[in-house]
């Protein structure tokens, strides 16, 4: 059985462990892992530079996350974590106060640096990372290429997607979103192989502007995920009109979607009217979507979406592949 998920940081990351969860309970292969083959596309536009060190965000969320290092209550960065060099950093008057960079988060963003500057591509480079956090799953930058969001807001300024989402708390209204350097942009290596060669495609709960959407804006994703012959299902992020976590709603805001699991099913798109879906799974909050949606030819159902721990995502992540006949 192969899966591909398409994650952002902490939802996909979080989703993604309860997915091989139950694929080691199911389909395990005798070694404490699974014979399943899951493959993880991560968005990697909220990607940047800092201290002189190459940071990417979404993709350590889920190496820490499936390799048993992340930090559990942030749901990001490393338990155990201290801040040595950014506090002196900042005693030379240097860094971002509003984004710190943690003394072993620091160690994966140099190890990452010395490999891209000896030439490695971004996807041998997380093939390296994995080899020490063994995550359980192959993870494929969306492009070797780097591409960075922005974001335009009212007054004209471009800034980078961190500073608008960790420094003001997306409370700058914003015009558009910017994929900075898509334009010389291609799939990684195995990205558009894993989704046309998948026996099923999953759009975890990640933010579907800036993490999914930035993968699908990459050229030829959404075009391998419109022709594949896999089921692709997603699950909602919004539970009861409210993001399940961050501030997605003004990310929906900004491109005219509504915050409701219904608005952002419709958003993505059924892929028989040349959309990216073929069926969504919704909260028990948002029920009253699932008739509308059924009607128009989605497969829908709602169950409680909420992942408060490993055995409930993994449940949720059942639900999901039931919901298009993938269940192992």
């Amino acid at each position: 059985m192969k899966i591909t998920v398409l994650s952002g940081g902490v939802g996909g990351a979080r989703f993604t462990r309860g997915l091989l969860a139950l694929l080691r309970d199911r389909l395990p292969d005798g070694a404490g892992g699974t014979s399943a083959q899951v493959t993880v596309v991560a968005n990697t536009g909220d990607d940047m530079w800092l201290h002189g060190v190459r940071v990417c965000p979404d993709l350590d969320t889920l190496l820490y996350t499936l390799g048993g290092g992340v930090h559990e209550q942030q749901g990001w960065g490393r338990r155990e974590e201290s801040r040595r060099v950014s506090d002196d950093l900042a005693a030379y008057d240097l860094g971002w106060e509003w984004f710190t960079l943690g003394d072993l988060d620091l160690a994966t963003h140099l190890a990452r640096t010395e490999l891209l500057r000896r030439g490695l591509p971004l996807t041998q480079v997380v093939q390296h990372l994995a080899e020490r956090w063994q995550p359980g799953a192959r993870l494929l930058p969306m492009s070797d290429q780097p591409v960075e969001t922005h974001v335009e807001l009212e007054d004209g300024r471009l800034i980078h997607f961190e500073e608008w989402w960790v420094r003001h708390r997306a409370a700058l209204p914003a015009r558009r979103f910017v994929q900075v350097g898509l334009e010389d942009a291609t799939a990684a290596p195995g990205v558009l192989d894993a989704l046309t060669g998948a026996d099923v495609v999953v759009l975890p709960p990640s933010n579907p502007v800036v993490s999914v959407g930035t993968i699908l804006a990459v050229p030829g994703v959404r075009d391998a995920l419109r022709s594949t012959r896999a089921p692709v299902v997603g699950v909602s992020p919004v539970v009861g009109g409210a993001p399940v976590r961050g501030m997605a709603d003004a990310c929906l805001a900004a491109i005219g979607v509504a915050t409701s699991a219904q608005a952002v099913a419709r958003h993505y798109g059924l892929r028989s009217a040349g959309g990216v879906l073929d069926a969504w799974l919704v909260d028990t909050a948002d029920q009253d979507a699932v008739p509308a949606l059924t009607a128009d030819g989605w497969r829908t159902a709602a169950v409680p979406t909420l992942m408060t721990d490993v055995p409930t995502t993994a449940r949720i992540a059942a639900d999901a592949l039931a919901l298009v006949d993938r269940v192992p």
